[in-house]
């Protein structure tokens, strides 16, 4: 199985000096293509910037990140936005969709900003998977939060990207809502052979995963393969006492 996304030796220092931070301390790692991979760890662990390098959002102190067929050291801003838009769809806890904008619009917008054709089948398809077909034409103020959140998937999907990151895309939602969402990222990987990434701190939202991986202190402490929930959790319990 192929890695879609490699991090070779990434670290992550802000600020210079005494005052310096290393939020990650030579991360190697893969991410494998066509699975589900949850990111956690204790509070300050890393786990926000290892998605930020991964994604291309941030760029590292040093070490390497290759993303599908493409290194992204040394690409400048405006390569790395065109890079994104192709390759990399993102869900976040807030929904971030325009107000003004139907649910179909909100869907194609990554398509329009980069001027690229709407495949219509492709969008049929998408919609009716998130459970959308009969809300294209309202407005975000028209939906629950987990419709607004589905929306945010299918919007995250209509590019065809390599990998959906999503940082705690539940955390804003209630159990059963949340539920239904992970449920709904677990499908795109086993239905539509979609990889992805999430940066949780549930450890219910990290047992729909195919792998967990364990941050502490900057570095890659730990992984978990077949994980539920209870052992999740008893994991992060020796990794947060660890890390006081």
């Amino acid at each position: 199985m192929n890695d879609v996304v490699v991090m070779s030796a990434v670290s992550k220092v802000y600020g210079k000096g005494r005052s310096a931070v290393a939020a990650l301390r030579e991360v190697t790692t893969g991410i494998p293509r066509g699975r589900f991979t949850a990111v956690m760890g204790p509070s300050g662990s890393g786990k926000s910037t290892f998605l930020h390098c991964a994604a291309g959002l941030d760029t590292p102190t040093s070490g390497t990140v290759r993303l599908g067929d493409t290194e992204l050291s040394g690409m400048n801003e405006t390569r790395l936005t065109e890079l994104r838009r192709r390759k990399v769809g993102f869900v976040f806890q807030a929904f971030n969709l325009v107000p003004s904008l139907t649910v179909e619009q909100n869907i194609t917008l990554p398509l329009r900003l980069s001027r690229s054709r709407v495949d219509r089948r492709w969008l049929k398809e998408i919609v009716a998977r998130v459970g959308l077909a009969e809300r294209v034409g309202h407005r975000p103020a028209q939906l629950s939060g987990g419709q607004q959140q589905r929306v945010a998937i299918a919007r995250a999907l209509v590019t065809r990207p390599e990998v959906v990151f999503g940082d705690e895309p539940t955390g804003a939602l209630d159990t059963m809502t949340a539920r239904e969402v992970l449920a709904l990222l677990r499908d795109t990987v086993d239905g539509m052979g979609q990889t992805v990434v999430m940066v949780t701190h549930d450890p219910v939202a990290a047992s729909y995963a195919d792998t967990v991986l364990f941050l502490a202190d900057g570095r890659i402490a730990d992984a978990m393969d077949g994980p539920t929930s209870d052992k999740v959790a008893a994991r992060m319990t020796r990794l947060g006492a660890w890390n006081r």
